[in-house]
């Protein structure tokens, strides 16, 4: 039989993890901060605790800062590019425009440009619609700093998102068009559906090869993708998946993964392609990751 401590927990785990997921762009590091949170939780006078949800929020928001600052250190050292923890997502991720938004990759690499008061604050104001008294005493700001704050980090963020929510259907469309050329190690095919300022981003972590610098510009990101299969003598496989709420596929050599892309799309063509390979970050890719606004 399960205490009431624990059922409340339960109930808003998957919330919970959400945030603290946003505001690390890391699977691993999110639970991390759920189990610091837990210990917190079973220790707090709970009968004084007016507002569950609230309280745990912010318990999971002053963990969630204190882990960021730790990751920054680690994400200096890291070897090329650092790209957020792709995650399997069920389909109700995607059919919350919001939410699917919120955790795409594209957004989530604008939050790493934030600092970390700036995302946290961002995350609960405009993903999680907090008000500013709640996300003050979370943050432990004024309710009045926390409004300059959110303004600052919302105009930083917008200068930088995608200018225009894609459907998923079109970004579907747009990477089964690169799956075919890919496939078919048509150059020309590869080409028209790449943006020509494209960049392309890949994490290999120093475990698998990848680029250490982005790689920009369509002729040269093609050359880099079929000159990295041409050098392999393992059968490279694709098939698509849903990844953080968004469109993606699976890249598959001699039928064990090895990486997962994502891209970002814009007017019709890719503009962003972000391909993980560092096996750490690829533990969630097979089984399903909950996430919810709620």
């Amino acid at each position: 039989m399960s205490d009431p401590a624990t059922d409340v927990f339960v109930a808003h785990r998957n919330l919970l993890f959400t945030v603290a997921y946003e505001m690390l762009g890391s699977a691993a590091d999110a639970e991390d901060v759920l189990q610091e949170t837990w210990l917190r939780w079973v220790e707090a006078d709970q009968g004084a605790v007016r507002d569950e949800r609230a309280y745990l929020v912010r318990i999971t928001t002053r963990q969630a800062l204190n882990r960021l600052r730790t990751m920054k250190r680690r994400k200096e050292a890291y070897v090329g590019p650092w790209l957020p923890e792709p995650l399997l997502t069920a389909p109700d991720v995607a059919e919350d425009v919001e939410l699917a938004e919120s955790v795409s990759m594209a957004l989530m690499l604008v939050l790493e440009t934030l600092a970390p008061t700036e995302r946290a604050v961002f995350v609960l104001r405009e993903v999680f619609e907090l008000g500013y008294d709640e996300i003050a005493d979370a943050v432990g700001k004024s309710s009045a700093a926390v409004r300059q704050i959110a303004h600052r980090a919302r105009r930083h963020v917008d200068a930088r998102r995608p200018r225009a929510t894609v459907s998923a259907s079109e970004t579907r469309a747009v990477l089964a068009s690169f799956q075919r050329a890919l496939d078919g190690r048509d150059l020309q095919g590869l080409l028209d559906v790449l943006a020509p300022d494209v960049v392309l981003l890949s994490d290999g972590g120093g475990v698998k090869q990848a680029a250490l610098r982005p790689v920009s510009g369509a002729g040269k990101l093609v050359r880099f993708i079929l000159g990295g299969i041409g050098r392999t003598e393992q059968t490279l496989t694709t098939g698509p998946t849903v990844v953080n709420g968004n469109p993606g596929l699976v890249l598959r050599l001699d039928g064990e993964i090895d990486g997962v892309m994502t891209a970002r799309v814009e007017d019709g063509r890719i503009t962003g392609l972000y391909y993980v390979r560092n096996p750490e970050k690829l533990t969630r890719v097979e089984s399903e990751t909950a996430l919810t606004l709620n």
